[in-house]
């Protein structure tokens, strides 16, 4: 897994301020990947609400189940580090189009921050934007595990 914490940003500007940070290191990210059989290489840059950033690319394996996204490894990085909630993810790529997290990676995400912004972006500059709500309607949660 490659990911890593920042210092903490200053507190000013809100989530917006901190989007053209957030690009910059999911893109520093994604060049770190290690995708030899997908040849997608993927970065992200995870923003906690005290204002720390986590990285993390994807790592894949020959073994393909064995592999991690790069949304998932920069939330390990921020669960070790003590985060718990989250504004904003950027995630980086390569291809022509931004490109949503895998649904995987929005369930993971969603037990954390349901609301937080998903801003993807690519090498050539085009981003797209939406809440995780958005791209998860109906999530899987804590209360689908409720008996009645």
């Amino acid at each position: 897994m490659s990911a890593t914490k920042s210092a903490r940003p200053a507190a000013s500007g809100g989530i917006e301020a901190k989007i053209p940070m957030l690009r910059d290191r999911a893109l520093a990210a994604m060049e770190h990947a290690y995708a030899p059989y997908s040849n997608f290489r993927v970065g992200a840059a995870l923003l906690s609400t005290d204002g720390a950033i986590f990285d993390g690319c994807n790592v894949e394996n020959a073994a393909y189940p064995s592999g991690i996204c790069a949304e998932h490894a920069a939330l390990a990085s921020a669960v070790v580090g003590g985060a718990r909630r989250f504004d904003a993810i950027a995630i980086a790529t390569e291809a022509d189009e931004p490109t949503p997290p895998c649904g995987k990676c929005r369930q993971v995400l969603e037990e954390f921050s349901p609301h937080m912004v998903v801003v993807t972006v690519t090498r050539n500059g085009r981003e797209a934007r939406w809440s995780l709500d958005e791209l998860l309607p109906k999530a899987f949660t804590t209360r689908s595990l409720e008996r009645r």
